[in-house]
């Protein structure tokens, strides 16, 4: 069994996440393209842009932020798989167990 195989919880693979990961950045790409080109015959005179700029900016960022989680994700994950075959050695510190743990709690909060 490979280490893309390995489930990391429930159902879910390490191949799945990072399947993901991609899904959520094309999907992502292809929704703020149409939504710019459905934004820009809104936008007559600087006053509109000041307003729909600050909401596109806002959709970015909480886009962006769930895909951080993801991508953290799956390198504390890809890190606990090449250290499994190590005894001796910590996989992940407290600091890296707490934020996989926010990690989690955000990720679930987000779906």
């Amino acid at each position: 069994m490979s280490a893309l195989d390995k489930k990391i919880f429930k159902k879910k693979k390490f191949s799945d996440l990072l399947e993901e990961i991609y899904n959520n950045q094309k999907a992502k790409q292809n929704q703020i393209n149409v939504l710019i080109q459905e934004l820009k015959p809104l936008i007559n005179d600087i006053g509109d842009a000041t307003l729909i700029v600050p909401l596109l900016k806002e959709y970015l960022d909480a886009s962006i932020k769930n895909d951080d989680q993801l991508v953290k994700m799956a390198t504390i994950i890809q890190r606990i798989f090449q250290n499994s075959g190590n005894e001796n050695s910590d996989t992940i510190t407290e600091a890296e167990k707490e934020e996989l743990l926010k990690a989690l709690e955000d990720f679930e909060s987000n779906e």
